[in-house]
This record gives structure tokens, C-alpha cells and sequence, in this order.
């Protein structure tokens, strides 16, 4: 993932609306093998870009994300992307079964010797490795923009979850203020691959994961995606002023 700026309010759920953005994936297509070896490239010190990059809001969006998946002790969780697992254990704080999958094999390596206590497996979003309702809930923090193909991933997060199991998408998205937009959009582009070259192990990822934050769709235009896969009750929350959105949904 790639941070902002700081601020932590969080404003309520929203449902339904209309997009204000010109919401296209990101321009830089990436195949899966792309994606994986990218983050093969900054695992040795991903978390750490992280918390510098987003000035440490990355653990209050963990918190956040974990909240409004509405957890309860037993179930059994899905982390999407969950690249060396650190929201995968943010999620097991609630007493659940939660498992990690990545495409990475890198970040997957790196997250086993931090935290052998996670289980973690390798799995491409569009082909899960489990079986149908398999999961209570399912999420997905900072990688969907990274998929090849967001609609089919958005159907197979749904096949992986029981009938009236929840989804949380927790994604950069766009700000809601004009001005903070403005301010925000300067340091992806410019501030940020400056900064990741100081903290990041591979500093030319971070400019390919700052366009794919600018390109992504706003909250209604993701709202309108995540229906459309066949997920139900659709609203999303801003978070730290719309820099990062909660999308949630429930699987009929």
C-alpha cells in the first residue's frame, strides 16, 4: 500500500450516489506475474514503507477495517492480498480463524519469518484455493486495484463466502475535500516516490502504485462495482478524509 497525509476522522456509511471521478483502472495493466514480482521486490521492508509513507495511519485503517467486518469469536476469515500478514493478525485480534493469501511468494516468505503465528498460503484472487462458502466474512486492504481483473475478483470473493457472509474492501480512494484532493494528488506524485526512496527496498514500485491510486474509481463507482459482482447492501465509509474508503457488502 501507499500512505497520505495524516488525520484519522472517520465519517459515516454512505450507500447508493453518484461518481464524481472518471473511474478507470489504473492505466498500468499489470499481469499477475507483474504484480507478484513487484512485491517480491519490496517485501524486505514493506511494512515499514508503509507506517512512513502513510505517517503511521496504516495501523488506525487495519482497525478500522477489522471494526466494520463485525467479527465474532470462532468464524472464519478470508485476507485477500494480505502480503506479509500483518492485517491478517489485526483481524485474529477478534477471536476468529484468520488466513492470509498472496500472490507474492516474496512477501509471503517475509511475513512467515515475523509472524509464523499467521497462516498464510499463496493464492491468486481470481483463483482462490478454497472451496465454495468456505469463509463467514472476506476482505480485501489495498490490493484490489493491483488485480488484473476487479469484477472477476469481486465474484470469486463471493464465492468463497457463505450466503449472508460479509465483505470489507479497505482501498485508497479519492478525498472529499477539493482543496485536501489537490494537495493529496501533488504528494502521490511527486512527495511520495521521493520519500519511498529513502524507506522502500524497490522505490520505482511506489510510482507505479501512486498512478494506480490516482486512477482507481471514487466511492460510488466502486460501490457500483462491488453490486454489480453480485454483492448486496452495498455502502462505504471514509476514512482520514477520503484518502482510503470502507466498502462493505453482503453476500446474498
Amino acid at each position: 500500500m501507499v500512505g497520505g497525509p495524516p488525520g484519522g476522522r472517520c465519517d459515516g456509511w454512505h450507500s447508493g450516489g453518484v461518481s464524481t471521478s472518471q473511474g478507470q483502472r489504473a492505466s498500468l495493466d499489470k499481469q499477475p506475474h507483474e504484480v507478484a514480482a513487484m512485491f517480491d521486490g519490496v517485501a524486505a521492508r514493506y511494512d515499514l514503507a508503509n507506517t512512513v509513507l502513510s505517517f503511521g495511519q496504516d495501523r488506525f485503517w487495519r482497525r478500522a477495517t477489522r471494526a466494520a467486518l463485525d467479527l465474532r469469536p470462532g468464524e472464519r476469515v478470508l485476507d485477500v492480498g494480505a502480503g506479509t500478514g500483518v492485517s491478517t493478525g489485526e483481524l485474529a485480534r477478534s477471536g476468529v480463524y484468520a488466513v492470509g493469501a498472496d500472490l507474492s511468494l516474496g512477501m509471503l516468505a517475509a511475513g512467515r519469518r515475523t509472524r509464523p503465528e499467521v497462516p498464510l498460503l499463496a493464492g491468486d484472487a481470481l483463483r482462490l484455493p478454497f472451496a465454495d462458502a468456505s469463509f463467514d466474512a472476506v476482505t480485501i486492504s489495498f490490493a484490489l486495484r493491483n488485480v488484473h481483473d476487479t469484477d472477476a475478483a469481486l465474484r470469486e470473493l463471493a464465492r468463497v463466502t457463505k450466503p449472508g457472509g460479509r465483505l470489507v474492501v479497505c482501498e485508497f480512494s479519492t478525498p472529499v475535500n477539493p482543496a485536501f484532493r489537490t494537495i493529496y494528488l501533488s504528494y502521490l506524485m511527486r512527495s511520495l516516490p521521493a520519500v519511498a526512496r529513502s524507506v522502500a527496498s524497490s522505490p520505482e514500485a511506489y510510482v507505479y502504485l501512486a498512478e494506480s491510486i490516482r486512477a482507481w474509481p471514487d466511492q460510488a463507482a466502486l460501490a457500483e462495482r462491488i453490486g454489480s459482482a453480485g454483492w448486496r447492501r452495498v455502502a462505504w465509509r471514509n476514512l482520514t478524509g477520503g484518502i482510503v474508503a470502507l466498502h462493505r457488502a453482503l453476500r446474498p
